[in-house]
């Protein structure tokens, strides 16, 4: 929160930033437009005012959080304070947990190719990719 001001409630893609949920407040913005931060089962957009007792699902690269928010700030400062801002749930960690191990055992399932493709190969893969 902003030095000698008590506040009761501070923009939600503001937060998201502070949080560090997302490295820059445009991409907190985004994804609120996107349509991946709701905040109290209610798709949010970025002017959407966060109060303490919230509860917020974002979907970021890192997985899908529910999260409790627990305190204000519109300021990003380190990892060890934003981590205060904010309880997961345990069932959101565990289903993380169980995403996360899904996804280590299935890169046994799809072994690296053994070279680089070929033109030929990366013209085949455009072309599919196209739908061509």
């Amino acid at each position: 929160m902003t030095a000698g001001q008590n506040k009761t409630s501070v923009r939600i893609d503001k937060w998201l930033w502070a949080a560090r949920f997302f490295k820059t407040r445009a991409l907190a913005s985004k994804a609120c437009d996107l349509g991946r931060i709701r905040s109290n089962e209610v798709e949010a957009k970025p002017a959407r005012d966060v109060r303490v007792g919230d509860m917020l699902r974002i979907r970021n690269e890192g997985g899908e959080f529910y999260i409790e928010v627990h305190q204000l700030s519109d300021i990003r400062g380190p990892a060890a304070v934003a981590q205060n801002l904010y309880r997961e749930t345990e069932a959101s960690k565990e289903q993380r947990q169980r995403e996360a191990a899904e996804r280590k055992a299935m890169q046994q399932y799809a072994p690296l190719p053994d070279r680089r493709p070929s033109k030929r190969d990366r013209r085949r893969i455009v072309q599919f990719r196209s739908g061509q």
